[in-house]
């Protein structure tokens, strides 16, 4: 797998908090892992609205921040007019916090549900490809 990185990606995960960056890291693990587990041949890790962001040919933008207003958690972001979000709550119905249609949202001492997560990052990661199935292939 071809993976692009921006320059600014890599330093705004290098300034997050201390307690933060590894949850931010490891964010970014399960999201490279999901892209080659199905095969993606390039994935760009890019800024957008200065948040660490992931682009595939075939994928809806999928995003990841912690924020400073909210400390005690951070997030994976979904382009909210998708059906990503609305299709979790479905899927993962009690797995998940949602933030409305655009968030899954993680207590910085909570568990990721790694298996969920995933599914949930593949369905993004191939969204072109899925969005007219009903659980887009979850």
């Amino acid at each position: 797998m071809n993976i692009k990185t921006d320059s600014a990606f890599e330093s705004k995960l290098d300034n997050y908090p201390d307690n933060i960056r590894d949850k931010m890291r490891y964010l970014r693990s399960l999201i490279r892992e999901t892209a080659q587990e199905m095969e993606i041949s390039s994935l760009e890790e890019t800024l957008k609205w200065g948040e660490p962001s992931f682009l595939t040919k075939h994928g809806s933008t999928l995003r990841m921040d912690w924020k400073a207003k909210t400390p005690d958690q951070y997030a994976l972001y979904f382009k909210c007019t998708s059906r990503l979000v609305e299709t979790f709550k479905v899927v993962h119905s009690h797995t998940f916090k949602y933030e409305g249609k655009r968030a899954i949202v993680f207590g910085i001492e909570q568990l990721i549900p790694v298996s969920e997560v995933k599914q949930c990052i593949k369905a993004t990661l191939q969204y072109h490809k899925v969005k007219d199935d009903v659980k887009l292939g979850m």
